[in-house]
């Protein structure tokens, strides 16, 4: 699968959004970088945008999707209500991202309209799980210390998404840090441990 980190040259606070060529171009998270809009037609090479899918709908990861929509006018995959969205998704749902169908898991705890996207080869997780950030170097998982989040319901969307995650899966592309290629279980599986410890991810903070 052709997968570009489009906001990888942000110099603001933004997600990873990530452009999949394919037979469904798609864009994994729009972003909070004013530059998204020409990162993705810089690598759509003439073809169309032709889906955005929201992991969920945090700031970081939807300020751009307004432009990205005046510019490319795809079709937008959202589990909540936004004003862009043109389907709904849900638990269990398949979507296509790039040349791959993938399965919609409801995946809350960091965000109430969490979803990831689970195919045969590789997991686009979203914030629910990282492979690393500044808390951890390897298997992170979305903060729960602000209003409307849980650490307790991100555990149980943790385990959910270890049961329905197939051991083929090797690529694990997150909203935050770096892209993980190798035994995407172990890296779900680690995160799953650290938050079952329920210590404060930023003790600082």
């Amino acid at each position: 699968m052709e997968v570009h980190h489009v906001t990888e040259d942000a110099e603001t606070f933004t997600c990873n959004a990530l452009l999949v060529r394919g037979d469904r171009t798609t864009l994994v998270d729009a972003g909070a970088w004013g530059g998204v809009v020409d990162a993705v037609r810089s690598h759509l090479e003439g073809d169309s945008l032709d889906d955005v899918v929201l992991t969920h709908q945090h700031g970081d990861h939807v300020a751009e999707l307004e432009a990205v929509c005046d510019a490319f006018d795809p079709d937008v995959y959202a589990y909540a209500v936004h004003p862009l969205r043109t389907h709904e998704i849900d638990d269990g749902d398949s979507v296509r991202i790039g040349d791959e169908s993938f399965e919609v898991v409801y995946t809350p705890g960091h965000a109430d309209d969490h979803v990831s996207f689970v195919s045969e080869t590789t997991l686009f997780s979203g914030d629910v799980v990282v492979h690393d950030d500044g808390a951890f170097d390897y298997g992170s998982f979305g903060r729960t210390d602000m209003a409307g989040q849980s650490r307790e319901r991100l555990i149980e969307s943790l385990e959910d998404l270890l049961s329905r995650l197939p051991n083929s899966v090797e690529h694990m592309y997150a909203g935050h840090g770096g892209v993980f290629h190798g035994d995407v279980t172990d890296v779900v599986e680690t995160a799953l441990e650290r938050a079952k410890k329920r210590e404060p991810k930023y003790p600082d903070e």
